[in-house]
């Protein structure tokens, strides 16, 4: 994914894609919880035991249908020394406790090295409320790891996500986020849909290939920001629920779940998880709209391992990390761990 020859391959290839319309999906009531489908080209998508037929494509439709087999992204480097595996901190102020959270994990520069091309994925999944209403990530929390990540030599930060609700610029601006990052230094992205390409996924146990936004692929360091809330078809939506900002053909991916989502993080693998619990939503998820379904929480976790983030996560809601389903089957493909007893947290409160 790094090669310099393949870099100018698909260099090549999202030139002559220009014009493809940008990624937006139509609105859908809030209570449904399953995202509607892209408006370009459906994803070609293969599922074990049975391969399902490709849809046909949409006519006038600019998205190129790319098949490439990619490496999985090369996983954070594990803590040595002093590092925490898991870092957990409250406190009322979330640009603080968002930088011990990463100090205490040996700091960006573990993560971030000088040159890098970073792109943080919060979840910016509608443009319906603002950040009060915990459906989407805490500005402040997204904008410090721009901060931090550019403080430590990063070339360039951008943020993106791809919303179900509303479009991406009014759900960029209505989150909150656009004005934190920008002021920050970081960059938002807008989705295109010609770069969504199809991917092999090789240690997929239900699907086998998927569209995937090409950048996140190739991106030096992917930062993953879920804002930890309810969700009425997952239970929760955390880290591994939250990858699914950067695929097409969302609603496919809700038939076997669990393992879908697994097996999607698989092959994008974000090297550092930062599971933003400022307020998290309690009920109605995940769009939410009430504020008496929003609890204050003051937390943020953060990890290298996405599975041990989310798997603390639950606790914030009562639950265990066998209730939720990607987490049972990251574990189980070795993609982190469960076991919190396993590992090393440092748990501080400011």
């Amino acid at each position: 994914m790094k090669f310099i020859d393949r870099r100018r391959f698909l260099a090549a290839a999202a030139f002559w894609g220009l014009g493809a319309v940008l990624a937006s999906c139509a609105p859908k009531k809030e209570a449904q919880p399953a995202e509607p489908a892209s408006p370009t080209v459906e994803p070609i998508f293969t599922a074990t035991p049975a391969a399902e037929p490709a849809p046909s494509p949409t006519p006038g439709a600019a998205t190129p249908q790319v098949s490439a087999t990619a490496a999985p992204t090369p996983a954070a480097p594990p803590p040595s020394g002093g590092e925490a595996y898991l870092a957990v901190v409250r406190g009322a102020d979330p640009e603080e406790i968002t930088r011990r959270a990463i100090a205490a994990l040996g700091g960006m520069e573990r993560f971030v090295k000088k040159g890098y091309e970073v792109i943080i994925k919060p979840n910016i999944c509608n443009a319906n409320h603002g950040p009060e209403y915990a459906s989407t990530t805490n500005p402040t929390v997204v904008a410090t790891l721009v901060r931090l990540a550019l403080a430590a030599g990063a070339k360039s930060v951008r943020v993106m996500d791809y919303p179900f609700s509303g479009s991406a610029q009014e759900a960029y601006v209505r989150s909150g986020i656009e004005e934190a990052v920008k002021a920050a230094g970081g960059k938002m992205e807008l989705m295109a849909s010609a770069l969504f390409e199809e991917r092999d996924i090789p240690e997929g146990r239900d699907i086998k290939k998927w569209r995937f936004y090409r950048p996140v692929l190739e991106a030096d360091l992917v930062i993953n920001v879920p804002i930890a809330k309810h969700h009425s078809l997952a239970r929760l939506t955390l880290a591994g629920k939250n990858l699914m900002g950067v695929i097409e053909n969302r609603p496919g991916i809700h038939r076997n779940l669990g393992q879908r989502i697994a097996d999607l993080a698989s092959l994008v693998r974000p090297q550092l998880t930062v599971v933003d619990a400022v307020r998290i939503l309690m009920d109605n998820g995940p769009t939410g709209g009430n504020l008496a379904d929003v609890k204050q929480a003051n937390t943020v976790i953060a990890s290298h391992d996405w599975v041990a983030a989310d798997a603390y996560a639950t606790s914030l809601f009562g639950l265990t990390p066998d209730d939720i389903s990607y987490i049972v089957a990251g574990d189980a493909m070795g993609l982190g761990t469960k076991d919190l007893k396993s590992i090393r947290i440092e748990e501080l409160s400011l």
